[in-house]
């Protein structure tokens, strides 16, 4: 996994969804002031879905505070609409299917799921500077409390 004080490659480009608009951006284009990032796995999802509704609930305090939120997952960008529209989240919705950032992150894990095992991104969080340089990293989210674990960790810069 990446490390604090290494610069994220974001030359890489995503499909977002943000404000009932969907489109391709180059990931450094998302990093218009200090940005956190929150991977999760899937959308519709019992963990997944506690962890975007910390972040939801508090997405205007991280917003006021200077920060960029960015939530990121495999799904399309299609199921990310309906998910912003069905949790109203007023944040970007990141699509990455081929797992662009977990990539330039160095964040790719073996997981274990109903007795198969396969590769993904891990479930973490990062904030990142205005030139995508580290700042902190959660290496494991808490799915209850996500935001509480954001505030935690961007006080501590």
């Amino acid at each position: 996994m990446i490390s604090v004080g290494k610069k994220l490659q974001g030359n890489f480009k995503l499909k977002i969804a943000y404000e009932g608009v969907q489109r391709e951006v180059t990931f450094s284009d998302l990093l218009t002031r200090r940005t956190i990032v929150s991977v999760y796995m899937k959308n519709n999802t019992g963990s997944c879905d506690k962890q975007n509704d910390s972040l939801a609930a508090h997405a205007a305090e991280f917003a006021a505070a200077g920060y960029n939120l960015v939530a990121l997952s495999r799904d399309t960008c299609g199921s990310h609409l309906r998910y912003a529209a069905k949790k109203h989240i007023a944040y970007t919705l990141a699509s990455d299917p081929d797992d662009l950032f977990a990539k330039a992150t160095d964040s790719i894990v073996e997981k274990s799921m109903y007795g198969r095992t396969f590769f993904g991104p891990a479930r973490a969080a990062y904030v990142l500077d205005r030139d995508g340089t580290v700042l902190a990293v959660a290496e494991k989210v808490d799915t209850s409390d996500h935001a509480a674990q954001l505030r935690a960790l961007i006080a501590g810069l």
